[in-house]
């Protein structure tokens, strides 16, 4: 007997609950055709006026679909409160590294990438296009990819979607940190590290995803958390699914032990790339960690949150005592990275509501006040370019109070000190992982916090208390660019750790994932 087929039923799609993507990743399709057609001399004014506008349209679409509740695309995405909080806090970042990678007065050879990246370091063919001005427009594409990929990692609300962003974030980055103007072989090799190490991660994220879909049949995070209801104990399928993804997972939020990329791959790449790396990949990661746990392993928390306890511990512990040895600026913000890592795990192993309320939040203050941060570390230089060995900061209070008085804001906002938005960020993540049962862990984090306080006062101490070496430290004039960058980085900082309740009523707001 001959069955008529089942018809195909095409989902249908809410073209504006995806539109905010859909002007990110189109806007780097159309720039790449820019690179093939458009004349080179134009070729920086298009790509540059066609990255903000689509930030800024993309941010304006994030704010129209404010309250959306949702799943779009059959299941496939989600809009909900998280994921417009975290996206809106990504397109933010990426509008203020966009204004520190067009920077052109902070180098007198131009902008922070190499002029043609193909071109071996120190080679004739370098230094020819160095002499004739040529810029690396292909930067642009690459930066609208990573974004695109960002907000779709931390929205898709299955594996295969949320391995599709993630390289769609992943790849272009890897490019991206092996253009640095100055240093090309410390960048190439930061950027063949990363590479290297991110395919690892990107294969143990997917070879979990496959795991997890022999256990439960799906890929789907709402449907593999319908299969484990009811289970009395866990299959080994689902065991070994949760663990390789969340390898994967901890290697993009630098947690330890797979943090050992990041310091290198935080000094080599070019400056803009590195505050990039530092926020954007940061807040995208640990949106789609939430996401993950909250989501497909929330009722299962028991079974995997005493591994969590061990990593978290691991990580804001070694990224604080690390950091105290280290005498590089970009070294010592990169194990920074790693001990707020470890802070922001709490959010993670709580799974509660209030906890993902306040890790939004602090992911918004952390990434705000680090591309400020990186943004003043451009303008440190010397003959060779940017110098980051501690030294060279030495009396810069001294020569330049105002710019060392953005940086100690900055860094004592990483601390946690009071009247910054750091401390706001740290206290609510820590009320709430104390309220959800994890007061002994909130305990151990709050003594890493002190720990990692010292390098951080250290280099105040060295820009205020130590006399400067020779005139002192180089610091280089930048263009408004820059100066917004870092002005309103600045600003954000300290307002929101005077006035942080509208900021935290709106991350409680947006609390729930859709499931």
């Amino acid at each position: 007997m001959i069955t008529e087929p089942a018809p195909v039923v095409f989902p249908e799609i809410q073209w504006l609950l995806l539109a905010p993507i859909i002007v990110v990743l189109g806007t780097a399709a159309i720039q790449v055709l820019i690179e093939a057609f458009a004349p080179r001399t134009m070729r920086r004014s298009i790509q540059i006026g066609t990255t903000f506008a689509a930030l800024i349209a993309a941010f304006a679409l994030i704010v129209i679909n404010a309250g959306s509740f949702q799943l779009v695309v059959a299941g496939s995405d989600a809009v909900d409160g998280p994921a417009l909080f975290m996206q809106g806090t990504v397109v933010l970042v990426g509008l203020l590294v966009a204004l520190l990678m067009v920077e052109r007065k902070v180098d007198p050879s131009g902008d922070a990438f190499a002029a043609r990246a193909s071109a071996m370091p120190g080679s004739e063919d370098e230094r020819q296009f160095t002499a004739r001005g040529y810029f690396q427009t292909e930067i642009w594409p690459l930066f609208m990819f990573c974004i695109g990929g960002m907000m779709l990692f931390l929205s898709a609300n299955d594996l295969l979607l949320m391995f599709i962003g993630l390289e769609i974030m992943s790849l272009p980055l890897y490019l991206l940190a092996g253009m640095a103007r100055r240093r090309r072989l410390l960048s190439q090799e930061a950027a063949m590290k990363y590479f290297l190490l991110g395919a690892f991660s990107s294969a143990f994220f997917l070879y979990g995803a496959a795991m997890v879909y022999g256990f439960s049949g799906t890929v789907s995070l709402p449907g593999i958390a319908d299969a484990a209801v009811g289970q009395t104990q866990l299959t080994g399928l689902l065991i070994a699914g949760i663990v390789l993804l969340s390898v994967g997972m901890f290697f993009k939020v630098a947690a330890v032990p797979f943090n050992e990329w990041a310091p290198d791959v935080y000094q080599g790449s070019p400056t803009p790339v590195t505050a990039f790396m530092a926020a954007a990949v940061k807040v995208a990661a640990f949106g789609a960690f939430l996401r993950l746990m909250y989501v497909a392993f929330g009722g299962s928390s028991w079974d995997w949150r005493p591994a969590f306890w061990v990593i978290a511990i691991l990580t804001f512990f070694v990224g604080a005592m690390v950091g105290l040895a280290q005498t590089d600026i970009k070294r010592m913000l990169a194990y920074s990275s790693i001990a707020h890592a470890g802070f922001l795990l709490l959010g993670v192993i709580a799974v509660s509501p209030d906890s993902l309320a306040a890790t939004m939040f602090y992911l918004l203050t952390y990434a705000i006040a680090t591309v400020g941060a990186f943004g003043i570390v451009m303008l440190i230089r010397d003959d060779s370019g940017e110098t980051t060995g501690l030294e060279s900061w030495r009396g810069l209070g001294r020569t330049h109070p105002l710019l060392a008085t953005a940086f100690t804001v900055f860094l004592l906002s990483f601390a946690g000190i009071p009247l910054t938005a750091g401390f706001i960020g740290k206290f609510a993540l820590f009320a709430s992982s104390a309220a959800a049962g994890e007061g002994w862990l909130v305990l151990l984090a709050v003594i890493a916090s002190a720990i990692a306080a010292f390098f951080y006062l250290r280099v105040v101490v060295v820009m205020f208390f130590s006399e400067p070496v020779g005139e002192g430290p180089q610091v280089a004039t930048p263009s408004w660019a820059t100066q917004t960058t870092i002005v309103v980085a600045l600003v954000v900082t300290v307002v929101l750790g005077l006035f942080p309740q509208s900021v935290l009523d709106l991350a409680g707001r947006a609390d729930v994932f859709v499931r």
